[in-house]
C-alpha cells in the first residue's frame, strides 16, 4: 500500500512540475510577445537621434518615474534581497535601505541639474566646459564598465530562475539539458533579447517595457506580501519568530552581525574587515545610484526639468513601497520556505521569492496545482523585470559608446544622427554579447551583491566627476579624465583581488587564489580614491574656463539653453 501511495505522490508532484514548467513557459512567452509589440510599434515612432536615445522627450514625470522605477527594481531587488534576507535576516535588510536611501543624493544633487546641461548621455555634462575627446572617452568606458557589471546581475537572476522554474534541480534534465546547462541557454536567450529591445525599439520601446514591468513587479510584491501576512494573521511577531526557528540561526538572525560586522572571537583583524565591509557595501550603496549611467539618461527623457524632478519623486513612492514590501517577501521565505530548501536550489539565495511564490500557492491556491500557478505568475513577473532592466543598461552603454566615443571622439561631431543610431545598435549587439560570455561565470554570486559592485564602480568613477563638474568652479579635462579612471580603476582592481572572483567557495572562480584584498565591496577606498584623484588632477594642470563655468552653472540651475 505504501508503495503504491508514493507512486501516486511522485505522479502527483510530477503533474504539478509539468503544470508550472507549461504556465510559466506560457506567461513568460506572452509578456514576451506583448512587449516586443510595444517594440515594434516603437520603432515606427522613433525617427531621429533623440527619439532613440531620450524617447523624443516625451514622457511625463508620472511615467518617467514608473519607468525609473522599473530600471531601477532590478533582479537585484526582487530576488537577490528577498534571498539575502532570508538567508541573513537583519543583515539583508541594509540592501533594502540603502538602494532606497540613494535616492536621496539623486534627487537633491544630480536629477535637476543633469537634466537641464545635458543632452543623451552622462558624458554631455561632463564635456561641457571641457576639451570633449579625453572626457568623452573616459565616460564612454566608465558607462561600459557599470553597465557590464550590473548586466551580470540580471543574467545570474535569469539563470537561476529559469532552473527552478523547470524544475531543473542536480541529477534532473529538461530538453536534455541539466541545470547548468538549462542556466547558460537562459542566460543566452535574455541576452538575445535584450538587444531585440534595445536596437529596434530604442527608448521609447524600453521605456514603455519599464513601465509595464513596474505595474507588474508592484501587483506581485504586493499580494505576495498580503499573503504572507494572511498567513501569519497580520502578526509581524510570530512572522519573525518563525523565520528566525526556520534559519537554524535562532535569535541571532533577527540582529546585526551574521553576514556584516561579523565577531570573530579571538581574531581581532578579522573582525575589523567585516565590519569595514559593512562600512564599505553602505557607502557604495548610498553614493551609487547619483553616478548610475542607465539612471542618469532617464533624466532625458522628460521636456523639463521640474517633470525629471517629479519623475524622481514618483520613483522614491514606487521603490520606497516596494523595498518595504522585501521585508515581508525574505522573512516570508525563511519562516515557509527554509533556508535548507532555498540553498539546496540556489546557493546565493537568488531564488527566495519564487520558492515562497510555491508555498503560497500550496498553502492558499490549494495542493501543487495552486503552488504551481503562483510561481509561474511570480517568475513571469520576475523574467519581465530581468528583461526591461537589461534592455536599459544595454541602452545606456550602446549610447554611450556611438554618442560619445564615435560620434564626439572618433567623428569629432561630425557623425549623423543616422550613422550614430547604426552604431548604437551595433554596440548593443557587441555589449550583449560580452555580458552573456561574462555572466556564465558568475552564477555562484548574489544578484543584490553583484548589484552592490556595479554600485561601487558607479560611486568611483563617475560619481566625482558628476559632482565636481556640477559644482566646482577650478574642475577641468584633466581631473575629470582622472577622477573617472582612477575611481574606475581602483575599484575594478580591488574586486578583481577580493575574495569576489578567487579564493572562497561562493568566488566566480572557487578553485583558484589570487585574493589579497580582504573586503568584498571596494567602496570604502576606491570611492574617496576617485574624489582625490579628481582633484589631484585638477591642481595639476593650468586649464581653466571661468566663462564656461558660469554658463553650465546658470544653464543647470535655469535650464536655459537646454535641449
Amino acid at each position: 500500500m505504501s508503495t503504491v501511495h508514493a507512486v501516486e505522490t511522485f505522479l502527483a508532484a510530477e503533474a504539478g512540475n509539468h503544470t508550472a514548467r507549461n504556465l510559466t513557459i506560457t506567461l513568460f512567452l506572452v509578456f514576451v510577445a506583448v512587449t516586443l509589440g510595444i517594440t515594434i510599434w516603437a520603432s515606427r515612432q522613433t525617427k531621429t537621434a533623440t527619439d532613440f536615445y531620450a524617447g523624443g522627450r516625451s514622457f511625463s514625470g508620472f511615467q518617467n518615474g514608473m519607468a525609473i522605477g522599473g530600471d531601477y527594481m532590478s533582479a537585484a531587488s526582487f530576488l537577490g534581497i528577498a534571498g539575502i534576507i532570508a538567508l541573513y535576516g537583519y543583515d539583508g535588510f541594509l540592501y533594502s535601505i540603502g538602494f532606497l536611501v540613494a535616492w536621496l543624493v539623486a534627487l537633491l544633487l544630480v536629477a535637476e541639474l543633469l537634466r537641464n546641461s545635458g543632452r543623451y548621455t552622462m558624458a554631455d555634462v561632463l564635456a561641457f566646459r571641457m576639451r570633449q575627446r579625453p572626457v568623452r572617452t573616459a565616460a564612454a568606458v566608465s558607462t561600459i564598465t557599470v553597465s557590464i557589471f550590473y548586466l551580470l546581475a540580471q543574467m545570474v537572476g535569469a539563470g537561476a530562475l529559469v532552473a527552478l522554474l523547470l524544475g531543473i534541480k542536480p541529477g534532473t534534465t529538461f530538453l536534455g539539458m541539466d541545470a547548468d546547462a538549462a542556466k547558460i541557454a537562459t542566460i543566452i536567450m535574455v541576452g538575445a533579447l535584450m538587444i531585440i529591445y534595445v536596437t529596434v525599439g530604442g527608448m521609447k520601446g524600453t521605456t514603455y517595457v519599464q513601465i509595464v514591468k513596474a505595474f507588474l513587479l508592484m501587483g506581485g510584491a504586493i499580494i505576495m506580501t498580503l499573503l504572507v501576512l494572511a498567513k501569519y494573521k497580520f502578526n509581524l511577531s510570530s512572522l519573525l519568530g518563525d523565520a528566525a526557528d526556520a534559519s537554524g540561526k535562532g535569535a541571532a538572525f533577527l540582529e546585526p552581525g551574521l553576514r556584516y560586522g561579523v565577531e570573530t572571537p579571538g581574531d581581532a583583524l578579522k573582525t575589523f574587515y567585516s565590519k569595514m565591509d559593512l562600512l564599505s557595501l553602505g557607502i557604495a550603496l548610498v553614493l551609487g545610484t547619483a553616478g548610475l549611467p542607465h539612471i542618469l539618461i532617464r533624466f532625458y527623457t522628460v521636456p523639463t526639468a521640474k517633470a525629471a524632478r517629479k519623475s524622481v519623486l514618483w520613483a522614491i513612492g514606487i521603490i520606497g513601497t516596494f523595498y518595504l514590501l522585501t521585508l515581508a517577501l525574505g522573512f516570508g521565505a525563511a519562516a515557509l520556505v527554509g533556508s535548507e530548501a532555498i540553498t539546496a536550489q540556489d546557493k546565493a539565495g537568488n531564488t527566495a521569492a519564487p520558492q515562497l511564490a510555491e508555498a503560497l500557492g500550496i498553502d492558499f491556491l490549494g495542493g501543487e496545482l495552486g503552488g504551481a500557478a503562483l510561481l509561474a505568475i511570480i517568475a513571469a513577473v520576475a523574467f519581465a523585470t530581468i528583461l526591461a532592466v537589461v534592455a536599459g543598461l544595454t541602452l545606456a552603454s550602446s549610447s554611450s559608446l556611438a554618442h560619445d566615443f564615435y560620434a564626439n571622439v572618433l567623428k569629432k561631431g561630425a557623425a549623423s544622427e543616422r550613422q550614430e543610431v547604426r552604431v548604437a545598435r551595433i554596440s548593443a549587439l557587441v555589449i550583449g554579447a560580452v555580458s552573456i560570455a561574462l555572466s556564465i561565470y558568475a552564477q555562484n554570486l548574489n544578484v543584490a551583491f553583484l548589484v552592490a559592485l556595479a554600485f561601487a564602480v558607479a560611486a568611483s568613477g563617475n560619481l566625482p566627476a558628476i559632482l565636481y563638474s556640477l559644482f566646482w568652479r577650478r574642475f577641468n579635462t584633466s581631473g575629470a579624465v582622472w577622477a573617472i579612471y582612477g575611481g574606475l580603476i581602483s575599484a575594478v582592481l580591488l574586486v578583481f583581488f577580493s575574495p569576489v572572483v578567487s579564493g572562497a567557495a561562493t568566488s566566480m572562480f572557487p578553485n583558484h587564489d589570487w585574493q589579497w584584498f580582504p573586503l568584498s565591496n571596494p567602496g570604502i577606498l576606491s570611492i574617496p580614491f576617485g574624489f582625490l584623484c579628481g582633484w589631484i588632477g585638477t591642481v595639476i594642470s593650468k586649464e581653466h574656463d571661468e566663462d564656461k563655468y558660469a554658463e553650465l552653472e546658470v544653464r543647470s540651475l535655469t535650464g536655459a539653453g537646454a535641449h
